[in-house]
């Protein structure tokens, strides 16, 4: 019997959570797949996902429409091994032992499917990067 290393964690975190972490988090889901642990949370959830998010991301092949954004809570940040934060400020807790990333992308709230298709390549691009990051189990 092998040991399992434990997956990692990802918390992707941002205002509303209805653009970019449901971008990202879908991207992780999706290229991981069961190699990483994913949330998404906001400090302001909206109501609803970004139309134009979800369509821009079943561009690609990703269904977001079932998704509903949910609530930063204490608990999702402590679960987490990594927290990369898009725009929620200091209403992020920070905990010891935890790798905090703040990726700066534009905010699709209130824009269409064309301005949205740039920031969602560059969070995919982003998100690729970070997947060799957290599965290599080498991090130094």
């Amino acid at each position: 019997m092998s040991t399992s290393v434990p997956r990692p964690s990802v918390l992707f975190v941002c205002v509303h959570n209805a653009g970019r972490s449901q971008m990202a988090a879908a991207f992780l889901s999706h290229l991981a797949g069961e190699r990483v642990e994913v949330r998404s949370a906001g400090s302001a959830p909206a109501d609803a996902v970004n139309p134009a998010v979800v369509e821009a991301m079943s561009e690609v092949g990703i269904d977001i429409s079932a998704q509903t954004p949910k609530i930063l809570t204490t608990g999702a940040v402590q679960a987490s091994d990594v927290v990369i934060t898009m725009g929620c400020g200091d209403a992020c807790p920070v905990f010891p032992g935890k790798r905090y990333l703040d990726w700066r992308l534009d905010d699709p709230a209130g824009r269409g499917v064309e301005a949205v298709r740039p920031i969602r390549d560059e969070i995919e691009s982003r998100v690729r990067a970070l997947i060799g990051e957290v599965t290599s189990g080498t991090e130094e």
